[in-house]
């Protein structure tokens, strides 16, 4: 626009008009004569600046996602390995946990069977000349490990040591097929002699000397031991009869039993450095289960059954005399029953 005397002029008087509208419109006491106008411009350039908004928001916030997607993405790497190391240091902590438990358990097996022990953990599943069966442990020849030392764990008998190195030895399982250990039967002197059978280290073969000897599952046997305690210290516990398997007209009797520590999940162990001074007998092996008392309801019941039952007995309707032979034994057949009935009672047991 040229700078003219008619422009300036016009701009004058649109400035003038602009002031007496704005002053009419202020001084209005009721209502604004120009409010119609108002409001239909508020309504024009209200939707306006919304669909210009609505338009322009989503461009400016596109580019700055795009300035900021850099930094965005370094953030959530240094997030995921914020997460991922919290989470190796919780399963770290639990597995500290859980050793420190079981190494607090294996010291009291230790300390109640008199054996001498160094903890150590299990590092790997391998083989060895002549084994299939074996594992390795982090302590060697440099900590006092010698071969044929006994290991065990909270749980029972592990194995025992067949190679030394300067900071390792390997250890054959009581599972391997060609391991072998003397046992006996817990509560009696009872003995024979454990022999792996594979699977895995869920069964063991225990083949007792005598088989006459009574054995039944859920009998619980023992380590024998060694002399001088080499290769296995006495009193360890090995298993839990599982079965047993007639062996009519041999000499020994077989039975597969459980083994007491999981030799297929090991970790805190134990090298019996030194034999007990005495023989632990069964003072390791965990308490047995225990039989459920009798309620006094159940023992009435039982002692009106039994006085039903003698009352009921051959006899018992007979005179004095009849009684006073039974009670002095001059029957004719008190002789022969009480002679029988013990025998009976042994045969069934």
């Amino acid at each position: 626009m040229k700078d003219t005397r008619r422009a300036r002029v016009n701009l004058g008087l649109l400035l003038a008009a602009a002031l007496v509208l704005v002053t009419i419109d202020h001084r209005s006491v009721t209502e604004s004569p120009f409010g119609p106008l108002r409001t239909v411009g508020t309504t024009l350039f209200g939707a306006a600046e919304s669909a210009g908004s609505g338009i322009v928001r989503p461009v400016g916030e596109f580019f700055e996602t795009m300035a900021e997607a850099p930094s965005a993405r370094a953030r959530l790497e240094r997030l995921r390995s914020e997460n991922q190391r919290l989470r190796h240091d919780l399963a770290a902590q639990s597995l500290d946990r859980e050793r420190s438990r079981e190494l607090r358990r294996l010291l009291g097996v230790a300390g109640t069977g008199g054996y001498r022990i160094l903890p150590t953990q299990v590092i790997a599943r391998r083989g060895a000349p002549g084994f299939e069966e074996a594992v390795e442990l982090d302590v060697g020849r440099a900590d006092g490990v010698r071969p044929e030392m006994t290991v065990l764990n909270a749980d029972g008998l592990v194995g025992r040591v067949v190679q030394v190195g300067p900071s390792t030895s390997t250890v054959v399982l009581l599972s391997d097929p060609a391991s072998a250990a003397g046992a006996r039967l817990e509560g009696s002197n009872e003995i024979g002699v454990v022999h792996g059978v594979g699977e895995n280290g869920r069964l063991v073969r225990f083949r007792l000397l005598d088989s006459t000897a009574p054995i039944t599952p859920g009998h619980r046997i023992v380590s024998f031991g060694s002399q001088r305690g080499a290769p296995y210290v006495a009193g360890v516990p090995i298993g839990v009869v599982e079965r047993v398997e007639a062996t009519p007209g041999e000499l020994t009797r077989i039975a597969y039993a459980r083994p007491s520590a999981d030799l297929t999940a090991l970790d805190v162990v134990g090298v019996v450095v030194r034999a007990p001074r005495r023989d632990p007998r069964d003072a390791v092996l965990p308490p047995g289960p225990s039989k459920k008392p009798k309620e006094p309801k159940e023992l009435e019941e039982n002692a009106s059954t039994s006085e039903r039952a003698t009352s009921r007995a051959p006899g018992a309707e007979s005179g004095s005399e009849s009684g006073s032979d039974a009670e002095s034994g001059s029957g004719p057949e008190s002789g022969p029953r009480g002679a029988e009935a013990p025998r009976g009672r042994r045969e069934g047991a």
